[in-house]
């Protein structure tokens, strides 16, 4: 899968110079399209992931391409409050501060309200929802130091247009939505210069649709999402990793309680 968008040279952007982000989930998918154009855009990049082999892997991609010091890598379980709290230390110890948060990391058991198990809710809501909570909370600190700073909560169509077999997922993902509103709000509020979004994917090429995949085969199930999509197709990785650059970045100073959706039309019809 390619990662790398479109500054495929030896020239770094400058759209997030001087930038330092940690991102969640950055072993694989949207996390790691997402650090991988950050790094091409100009910003040190923290991976996190709870596979932090698997991190470590794409962090050394990154520092071959653009060099030793615009990659770091930490293991994270988004919901342990203790490893929030170190893994933000060590971005602002290895990095020098943290001006970017992007809270990607999440998970899907599908079952319909009556065969959705408590235990596979508690799991959903956990990684997709309170990770959120205790990522702003341990990072607010390094966040008020760093202004201009931002924070990126990676949400869903979901959020915003129900399934008949997802109500965690869909609870989960309305839930960010909704924080991102109330932290940007906060914090326009205390007159800091810490905005706060959330991006909206539709289906996007990813190993989070494998499951889905792999139980109804591939081509069947690429056709069935890609007929729900206005556009005619599935999303990529880098479309997401753009819209995060743009929200991390400058550019968007005057953007915080939105939400852009990603989602070739969906939440459109």
């Amino acid at each position: 899968m390619h990662y790398f968008g479109q500054n495929n040279d030896k020239l770094r952007g400058q759209r997030l110079a001087g930038k330092s982000a940690l991102v969640t989930g950055a072993a694989r998918g949207l996390g790691c399209a997402i650090a991988h154009q950050f790094a091409a855009e100009g910003a040190t990049v923290m991976l996190s992931d709870v596979s932090a082999d698997l991190a470590q892997i794409e962090c050394e991609k990154i520092r071959s391409k653009w060099g030793p010091d615009v990659a770091h890598a930490v293991a994270l379980d988004v919901t342990q409050e203790k490893q929030w709290h170190y893994a933000i230390g060590e971005t602002a110890r290895r990095m020098g501060g943290v001006s970017v948060l992007v809270n990607n990391a999440g998970i899907n058991r599908p079952g319909s309200i009556e065969d959705l198990s408590l235990t596979d809710w508690k799991a959903i809501m956990r990684t997709n929802c309170d990770s959120v909570f205790l990522g702003i909370k341990a990072a607010m600190p390094h966040l008020r130091k760093a202004q201009p700073a931002s924070i990126i909560n990676i949400s869903s169509v979901a959020a915003m247009v129900g399934a008949h077999n997802a109500p965690a997922y869909n609870a989960s993902k309305a839930a960010v939505w909704m924080l991102t509103k109330s932290v940007a709000l906060y914090c326009a509020n205390l007159d800091l210069n810490i905005r706060c979004n959330s991006i909206h994917p539709a289906f996007i090429d990813t190993p989070f649709l494998d499951e889905y995949r792999d139980s109804a085969g591939r081509e069947r199930a690429d056709r069935k999402m890609a007929s729900a999509i206005p556009l005619k197709r599935i999303g990529e990785a880098n479309d997401v990793a753009f819209a995060a650059v743009y929200l991390a970045s400058d550019e968007s100073k005057f953007v915080t309680g939105a939400e852009l959706k990603v989602d070739g039309g969906t939440t459109a019809q």
